[in-house]
């Protein structure tokens, strides 16, 4: 490489350049240290870096919270009402599979005559005229050959002893009640006895409780008609008690009230 300086020697020498790279770290021919154009300088580490390269990120600061406690009480309660269906679920099916007898047994106040009176459940003969019964109103013992209409007939006036026992032989659940309870009473119960097979209501004078159920051999008084009594001792004793079988009719029976049995041929005997 040659370098020549025309026009004497005041004039700068002119570079001749020879396709080369100027090595890392050095600065290019002609220029001035420090001027920020060298193409050999990396690039300049940040601020504050010491030459370390970037800083890393700063992890936020989780703050603790306390702890919710309404889930929790949700899923307690939840718990809870679940545990107790289920309990109640197992009571039902328990008590269900029990004799009816036993269940009839378990039912508060309920008197149980063919216990205490078993002559008097032992079956009835029928009997032409009146028959006074021991037990009022009765729920066993001798009775007309007729039996009273029991499709779910609700009487409005007081009807003979002699018919409604042969019906409780039927396996009927027969409903006394007070000529003066309350009207609104009344209807309650006649909303259990309408279109119920082997059911019946009527009104029956001289009560000493205000309502008095009776199945053949079971008796049952109370107060008022939201007694959850009076539908256990339906659901127990109705059918259940029958003496002559599920298959003992109701239809076809005395329709008509008064306290003065029917005798005669009239109906058929079972």
């Amino acid at each position: 490489m040659s370098i020549s300086t025309p026009g004497g020697p005041e004039r700068r020498p002119t570079v001749v350049t020879t396709g080369k790279k100027p090595a890392a770290g050095r600065p290019t021919p002609g220029a001035k240290a420090g001027d920020g154009k060298s193409t050999g300088a990396g690039p300049r580490p940040a601020a504050g870096g010491k030459g370390k390269g970037p800083r890393k990120p700063i992890a936020p600061v989780k703050v603790s919270q306390g702890r919710s406690w309404g889930p929790i009480a949700l899923f307690v309660a939840v718990g809870v009402l679940a545990a107790s269906i289920i309990g109640y679920g197992a009571w039902a099916a328990f008590q269900g599979s029990k004799p009816w007898e036993k269940r009839a047994a378990g039912i508060d106040g309920v008197v149980d005559y063919r216990e205490k009176e078993p002559e008097l459940v032992k079956g009835g003969n029928h009997q032409q005229g009146a028959v006074k019964y021991t037990v009022t109103p009765p729920v066993a013992g001798p009775h007309n050959a007729a039996w009273q209409n029991c499709m779910g007939d609700v009487y409005d006036a007081p009807i003979a002893n002699e018919h409604a026992v042969h019906s409780l032989e039927h396996g009927t659940v027969w409903i006394a009640y007070r000529p003066d309870l309350p009207a609104d009473q009344v209807t309650k119960l006649k909303s259990k006895v309408q279109g119920q097979e082997k059911m019946m209501l009527s009104p029956y004078e001289g009560l000493d409780k205000p309502i008095s159920l009776q199945a053949w051999g079971y008796q049952l008084k109370v107060d008022n008609a939201d007694d959850s009594r009076i539908d256990e001792f339906i659901k127990t004793l109705r059918v259940n008690a029958s003496v002559e079988g599920p298959t003992a009719l109701c239809s076809g029976g005395i329709t008509a009230t008064g306290t003065t049995p029917r005798d005669g041929n009239q109906m058929p005997t079972q």
